[in-house]
């Protein structure tokens, strides 16, 4: 059982600005994320294009803008569940029980869901025989590049992330890169390197493919591929990679008997609340008049929500607004020594 005075559901931008907001109070954090890695969309979809209307910042990628939240919400030390997601929430007396589908649970006076559009989760390849071989030796992400070393890999997916990945394992392992379709989408220096690599057989590529089956067993050994000839080609693998990009579902915050507005969540602008006390929502997840689905707007939603937070947490206490400038007990707060 960890409890704590508020529960994060979504470590993007707004999620993490959040902690931000409750640490500055004094309040601690826990943040649950469905993806392997804090960021959000900013991360999985956008990683190094430019955004342009952080205030202040004339210009900043979603990397750079994750890691500068990250680094400004360090001296909190909130803790990070990742690759986990939240399945049940239960309310009494005013304390939210929150379980997640690792059998974790919480105990906290305060829920704030700031997932973005809902959980992402990467497209998976449809081959049902895979399911079994998944975090093991199918994978639709990379965390540990030292896994795919000196392997036989198989890459599916014909954008960035799938032509990235193909480079940097064609260093030490044998790659063969496999699209459904003849072009590929990415950026022209990388396709330049790939025509580079498939020409002095450092890496082999095979379109337009699409899985067709794998070998019997426990062990991942192989697979066939076949095009629309129906032509089927059989490739030694010991790892298969999968980049197909992600889909978003709301899951089981659609169950929770909050008041909807279009599968965002309805609130109210005094401190971003929804129907049920002790649960907010904030970011592109709620929904309002003169909603705009901006950074900077969740941003300001995350504080007001910080605010209601620290008066569910500490009942007995009477909250006092501080600027950061000059108030020391935020500075000690943050590790600031004058």
């Amino acid at each position: 059982m960890i409890k704590t005075d508020a529960v994060i559901i979504g470590a993007g931008p707004i999620g993490l600005f959040a902690v931000h907001q409750l640490g500055i109070k004094g309040l601690k954090s826990e943040i649950i994320d469905n993806l392997d890695k804090a960021g959000g969309q900013c991360i999985e979809l956008y990683p190094d294009k430019p955004i342009y209307d952080i205030p202040a910042v004339p210009e900043c990628s979603g990397k750079s803008l994750t890691e500068n939240l990250l680094k400004q919400i360090k001296p909190f030390g909130s803790k990070f569940h990742l690759k986990e997601r939240v399945q049940e929430i239960k309310e009494e007396s005013g304390i939210w029980t929150v379980k997640t589908n690792k059998n974790k649970i919480f105990q906290t006076p305060n829920i704030i869901i700031a997932g973005g559009v809902g959980s992402f989760e990467p497209r998976k390849l449809s081959l049902k025989e895979l399911t079994k071989f998944e975090d093991k030796s199918v994978f639709y992400s990379v965390t540990d590049k030292d896994l795919f070393k000196n392997k036989k890999i198989s890459i599916f997916g014909g954008g960035d992330s799938a032509l990235d990945w193909a480079l940097e394992f064609s260093k030490n392992s044998k790659v063969t890169l496999i699209h459904r379709r003849n072009e590929f989408r990415g950026a022209p220096h990388t396709l330049k390197e790939l025509e580079k690599l498939k020409e002095n057989s450092k890496i082999t590529i095979k379109t337009p493919f699409q899985i067709k089956s794998i070998n019997d067993g426990d062990k991942l050994k192989s697979i066939e591929i076949q095009n629309d000839d129906e032509k089927v080609e059989k490739i030694e693998t010991d790892i298969i990679l999968g980049f197909f990009g992600l889909i978003m579902q709301l899951g089981p915050i659609a169950e929770w008997g909050l008041n909807m507005d279009n599968k965002t969540i309805a609130v109210n602008t005094e401190n971003f609340q929804t129907s049920k006390p002790g649960i907010f929502a904030i970011g592109d997840i709620c929904s309002y008049p003169g909603k705009l689905r901006l950074i900077l707007s969740g941003f300001h939603e995350a504080a007001l929500a910080s605010v209601e937070c620290f008066k569910r947490a500490r009942p007995n206490e009477k909250y006092r607004f501080q600027f950061t400038t000059s108030s020391k007990e935020i500075q000690d707060r943050l590790g600031i020594k004058k």
